[in-house]
């Protein structure tokens, strides 16, 4: 076999693991929950959270997309104050915090099962970074009941983050909602 074949043989090889490495760290949808109309008053739509519809099927999931030193995400506005649209107190420690705390919620997968709970992150979007500790799950697992305030099941890449976070980052209030980032343990 001639060298020239011999590295393009080789470059498959690597792209054929490469391929393979990648669809084995993917994220696929674990199932789906039936949404339930949310009692008068049940679903807090502060910061424009959804709230479930009757009969629409939701998308569930178990997994998070891999974490890298830089992981894409979707950050999203949550208040973890009591009363605010979080719901209960957060998972890591049983605790409301004030929305000029920058703290966060992680999908499922990346919360994984509590691992990052009370640790810090660093968040990256509008051109700035900020750190804000982990203490809550934004459950891509369950949703539409009593427990998840009537919202939605989260989805796979979420960063759901405090105002104090939004702030950091520079982001005018009008376009609170949703941002492309990319976030990292801190």
């Amino acid at each position: 076999m001639s060298l020239k074949k011999l590295a393009i043989f080789a470059l498959l090889i690597i792209l054929t693991a490469q391929a393979l490495e990648g669809r084995l760290q993917s994220c696929n949808p674990s199932g789906k929950i039936r949404g339930k109309k949310p009692p008068p008053g049940q679903c807090n739509q502060e910061n424009d959270s959804d709230c479930c519809k009757q009969g629409k099927l939701y998308t569930t999931y178990k997994c998070s997309p891999p974490v890298s030193g830089s992981t894409k995400a979707v950050l999203t506005i949550n208040s973890f104050q009591k009363g605010g649209d979080g719901g209960g107190p957060s998972e890591c420690d049983n605790q409301y915090h004030s929305d000029d705390t920058p703290v966060v919620a992680l999908s499922t997968g990346w919360y994984s099962g509590g691992s990052r709970c009370l640790n810090n992150v660093t968040i990256s979007g509008n051109g700035r970074s900020v750190t804000a500790m982990v203490v809550d799950e934004c459950d891509s697992t369950m949703g539409c009941d009593d427990d998840h305030d009537y919202q939605p099941p989260c989805p796979n890449n979420i960063v759901d983050a405090s105002k104090a976070v939004w702030k950091a980052l520079g982001v005018p209030e009008g376009d609170w909602g949703e941002l492309d980032i990319t976030w990292s343990d801190a």
